[in-house]
């Protein structure tokens, strides 16, 4: 008999629970969900749908395929138990993952006594309050997750096929998903359309003299000049002027700390700080939270907790001075915000730091400084501005300057920022008086270009969702990674181009002029459209342009929030939504043409042939004459960073200049091409892939050798040992370590043997050895379809699903 069975959604989250409870407590794992809408045809569901649209919309659920094993078990073990205490977390998620538990074992039909608790971090205290203060599952929360997941279905199952139909096979589309697309295309339609235009910043640089104390002083002109002439007579003028102070303005100032963080800032600051991934700092601040390190990291409430509040006061005290403590209570702002109670914060204030990996490490510090500055006092400062008058000119130069009186939070943490413009900096400046004379070094005068919009990182990306009430906490990874493994999106580095400049230099009484060049352009961890998902964007707000508009979509994600609730019936909200959907989606499919993607950019010179640009099967191509000419097209696949949208008719006739001969190398001609798997050189009958850092068009045969080069060094350092008789068998150096390769397989070598002293005869012992130890070989299908349920991870656990109809797969 079992006293208490505790059920949690994640083995780590049970590992840490097991050890505040005694042993009249047992601690499962559901690793996650155990049920979901039924993805294959039954007797309730002839359609696959998952949804009995003419039942009111009633969700259809299955166990799933890799859960079934793993229920029965936990079923058997409900039946044996006193209670069952489900305490999955505490948002909406967590709440339909208890729901489904119950349903799933069959807890009220077995008469088991059932009790929810639910906790903000996973702490002996909070565990030990929970134990103390049950509730009932709260059906409010749980209806507005199924609302989500049927709404998102039914979206899925319609439209994905509509996409086949008229775009192009296998593509699929999700409500936010699409939404999120718009968002980045849109972006790139911008910076597309931008027009850079240019003026003349000018700044000057001076000597100032104070009782024998010489200091630099940089000021700048508050505005710019057009063009380079009225630069250049504005030099002129300086020219053999004198400089002096006519006003000085100095004011205090304060700087408040930035609130405890929520999941968007916390992915947003990760990202500037940290360099993560939004997926990333989602997976590690899991571990956090499952290891007890942090509370719950799926929430969007900046308020902390009076326990919170008076251990970040205890903390700032004893570490920083009474000085340093003011409590502060933060009112949340978010769209709908509702999820959780609390901000993410540490568990215990009193830990700056832990155990553990780089990441969560650095991770944490991050939650553990944010938390501890948001209760600390202000920064105060003191800025000033010094007008500098020039004798021959009505221009007046600008000095600014910022003294820190009292450092305040900062002493412990200051908030990034996405905006890359360093042009407000500010210097210490020296105490100065009206009239004070200025001496003058040089002034300069340099052509600055305007910027395009920036393009969305992922974390700029969860900022602008979380503006327009788009998602909420749970939603902003899967979203984001979503778009990305469809295709749809990239988010890579591109390469700058080079750009010329003109500098203006008055110096020692002389006006220089120069042309200089800078790189500009280049984009780090950016996200980019790609060119089927402009094409799905293209076509969605043509035909679609109300169910992926911002505004409705935050409408429906309010109405989720009103299910929660309990202000509104789940049902009635997606029978609102359906029915038009429903009818536009039939409307569509008979009046809407197929997207085709293509773009005619010219023709041939040499023989007068249309050139095309268009998405193939596996990338966008350009193609040379028609599909239906006698003489068939040529194709030539497009390089990285070039899109169907702005490729250039010159830009795609280089592209069949490929494979070209670019040089000999040990006597031997180098060419250069693009494959299926991106650019190569060819050698020699070898091949040599080019890297994202070369530009095949432009590759020079230096460079070619050097990537030939390189490459046969790294494969002579991966081979240890062949034989000269049996030329299949090699002793390789992995990733890993040595191995044995033969025949296509690889063998392990046994712990002691040295590798670099096998003979042709050990490495045959030990690959017959492993044979007889493996015994017949199985499919990689048929082992995975195994259920397993000992020590499996929580996320392998969700990511093994049954074969399903393509359809329902898509949707």
């Amino acid at each position: 008999m079992i006293k208490n069975l505790v059920v949690v959604e994640s083995p780590a989250k049970a590992k840490t629970i097991e050890g505040f409870l005694g042993k009249d407590f047992i601690v499962k794992s559901s690793f996650g969900h155990v049920r979901d809408l039924a993805k294959s045809k039954s007797k309730k569901d002839n359609t696959g749908l998952g949804v009995d649209i003419d039942n009111n919309f009633t969700p259809i659920y299955e166990i799933l395929e890799d859960k079934k094993t793993l229920v029965s078990e936990l079923k058997k073990m409900a039946k044996e138990a006193e209670t069952v205490w489900l305490a999955t977390d505490e948002d909406r998620e967590g709440e339909a993952i208890s729901w489904h538990l119950m349903e799933a074992l069959e807890l009220v039909k077995a008469k088991v006594n059932i009790k929810r608790i639910a906790f903000h971090e996973i702490t002996k205290n909070a565990i030990q309050e929970a134990i103390e203060n049950p509730r009932s599952l709260n059906i409010d929360l749980v209806n507005a997750q199924q609302a989500r997941r049927v709404l998102d279905r039914l979206v899925g199952f319609e439209l994905s096929p509509l996409l086949w139909k008229k775009v192009k096979p296998s593509l699929s589309a999700g409500r936010v998903q699409s939404v999120a697309v718009r968002l980045i295309v849109e972006r790139e339609d911008e910076i597309r359309g931008f027009s850079t235009s240019s003026a003349f910043r000018v700044s000057a640089n001076f000597d100032f003299d104070k009782k024998g104390q010489k200091y630099k002083v940089k000021a700048e002109l508050p505005h710019k000049f057009d063009t380079k002439e009225l630069a250049h007579k504005f030099l002129e003028q300086c020219n053999g002027a004198s400089f002096s102070v006519e006003n000085t303005e100095t004011k205090p100032s304060k700087k408040s700390p930035a609130p405890p963080f929520t999941t968007s800032t916390l992915q947003q600051e990760a990202s500037r700080k940290l360099g993560f991934s939004v997926a990333k700092t989602m997976m590690v601040a899991q571990q956090l939270y499952e290891s007890g390190k942090i509370t719950y990291m799926r929430t969007d409430s900046v308020n902390l907790s009076e326990l919170a509040l008076n251990m970040a006061k205890k903390e700032i005290t004893s570490h920083y001075g009474p000085e340093y403590v003011k409590i502060r209570n933060y009112i949340t702002k978010s769209k709908g915000a509702q999820e959780a109670h609390e901000a993410i914060r540490p568990s215990y204030m009193n830990n700056s730091a832990i155990e553990g990996d780089s990441s969560r490490k650095r991770l944490y510090e991050l939650i553990w400084k944010r938390t501890i500055a948001s209760q600390m006092s202000d920064a105060e400062l003191e800025k000033t501005n010094i007008t500098i008058g020039i004798s021959k000119s009505a221009e007046k130069f600008i000095a600014k300057g910022e003294v820190i009186k009292f450092d305040g939070f900062l002493k412990v943490y200051m908030e990034s920022s996405d905006d890359e413009d360093d042009e407000n900096q500010k210097d210490i400046l020296p105490p100065m008086q009206t009239g004070d004379p200025l001496d003058m070094i040089d002034i300069s005068a340099i052509e600055r270009y305007t910027l395009h919009p920036p393009r969305y990182t992922e974390a700029s990306l969860v900022k602008k969702l979380e503006e327009l009430g788009i998602g909420r906490p749970s939603t902003y990874a899967p979203t984001i990674s979503t778009i990305q493994k469809r295709g749809y999106v990239v988010n890579e580095d591109r390469d700058g181009v080079s750009r010329n400049f003109f500098s203006l230099l008055l110096k020692n009484g002389k006006i220089s002029e120069e042309l200089k060049s800078e790189n500009y352009g280049y984009e780090k961890s950016k996200l980019f459209p790609t060119d089927i998902g402009s094409l799905v964007n293209k076509f969605l707000t043509q035909y679609f342009d109300n169910i992926i508009d911002y505004h409705f979509t935050a409408k429906v994600e309010k109405e989720f929030d009103d299910v929660a609730q309990g202000q509104k019936v789940w049902n009635d909200v997606i029978r609102e939504f359906y029915f038009p959907f429903h009818k536009q989606i039939e409307d569509t499919t008979l009046s809407s043409e197929r997207v085709s993607g293509e773009r005619l950019l010219g023709k041939e010179p040499e023989t007068g042939k249309n050139v095309y640009v268009k998405i193939g099967r596996f990338g966008p191509v350009a193609q040379i004459g028609e599909s239906s000419d006698e003489e068939k097209p040529r194709f030539a696949s497009l390089l990285k960073g070039q899109s169907i949208e702005d490729i250039s008719l010159l830009s795609a006739l280089e592209l069949f200049k490929l494979p070209k001969e670019i040089g000999n190398y040990n006597e031997k001609p180098m060419f250069v091409a693009i494959g299926r798997f991106g650019p190569y050189i060819k050698h020699d009958g070898s091949f040599y892939s080019v890297g994202k850092t070369d530009n095949i068009m432009s590759l020079t045969p230096m460079r070619a050798i050097e990537i030939i080069l390189e490459k046969q060094d790294k494969d002579s350092k991966k081979l240890i040992r062949e034989f000269t008789e049996n030329a299949e068998v090699k002793v390789l150096n992995g990733r890993w370590g040595a191995y044995i390769s033969a025949s296509g397989k690889n063998h392990k070598i046994p712990k002691g043997t040295k590798p670099e002293a096998l003979q042709l005869s050990d490495c045959l012992e030990i690959i017959q050895a492993a044979a007889k130890n493996e015994g017949p070989v199985k499919s990689k299908k048929a082992t995975a379809a195994k259920p397993k349920v000992v020590k499996a991870k929580p996320k392998s656990a969700a990511k093994k699903t049954s074969t399903i109809k393509k359809t329902a797969k898509k949707a």
